[in-house]
């Protein structure tokens, strides 16, 4: 008989070709699935709530397996684990329904990127931070971050590798601050529908050109009024971006 379990999924993606299975490199997915096969002799297909990209981070990953193998599911993590490189963990499994699968039932998504704003990078957060050395204007980058509030076309914020059928999506939520315990960090997180291919690099970028006084503050309302790339900022690097949670009905 078999069972769909749901999992959380949590794994630092710098050794990584990204979530999904990769001719040209080892990817998260991968080892999840070797996990399988090592424990249970049984190939299985492991399905994610979407990618992420090479060197990009998740503490909330969701994935989904549809499993033969009789193990209680309570167990299942913590068998896993012990078969799994240390960068990645199950975080928590549970049996779902049979249908349910980890990218379309998805309501929300929430991911962070981390900018170290200083002099010079610590060298513990290289792997985890992007380096910003210029002054960030905060406040600057906390009035345009409300511009991502809504629906809108986000062709000018994504990568022309993007392969979805629509660029609207829509956003519930967009903050800025700096962390309570070094101040030279600084978060920037968004809630939204779903997001294209590089679309929060894109406006991490964005906010960061913002914030140093590259681009002006209405730099998205240009951008969603034209659908010109030209107009956002950079595509900030990937290990500055952690997939933080995915909600669902």
């Amino acid at each position: 008989m078999s069972r769909r379990i749901r999992m959380t999924v949590a794994y630092d993606g710098t050794n990584y070709a990204g979530w999904q299975r990769q001719k040209n490199g080892i990817s998260v997915q991968q080892k999840i699935e070797e996990a399988f096969m090592s424990l249970f002799g049984e190939e299985v297909t492991v399905d994610a709530s979407g990618r992420t990209d090479a060197g990009v981070h998740a503490r909330g990953q969701v994935a989904a397996v549809t499993l033969h193998y009789d193990i209680p599911v309570e167990r299942l993590a913590l068998a896993l684990n012990s078969q799994l490189p240390p960068d990645i963990r199950i975080m928590s499994a549970a049996e779902t329904y049979a249908k349910f699968h980890p990218q379309f039932q998805a309501k929300r998504k929430t991911y962070r990127y981390t900018f170290y704003n200083g002099d010079f990078l610590l060298p513990e957060y290289r792997l985890y931070m992007a380096h910003i050395h210029e002054p960030l204007d905060l406040e600057a980058m906390k009035r345009a971050a409300s511009d991502l509030i809504g629906e809108h076309d986000f062709t000018a914020l994504s990568s022309a590798q993007r392969t979805a059928k629509t660029t609207v999506r829509t956003i519930y939520q967009a903050r800025v601050w700096a962390d309570r315990n070094d101040p030279h960090v600084i978060h920037i997180e968004v809630t939204g529908n779903g997001f294209l291919y590089n679309m929060v690099r894109i406006i991490a970028g964005t906010l960061a050109d913002i914030g140093r006084g590259r681009l002006p503050e209405d730099a998205f309302v240009r951008a969603f009024r034209t659908n010109d790339r030209t107009l956002a900022g950079i595509t900030a690097p990937p290990q500055g971006l952690c997939l933080m949670r995915v909600d669902y009905e």
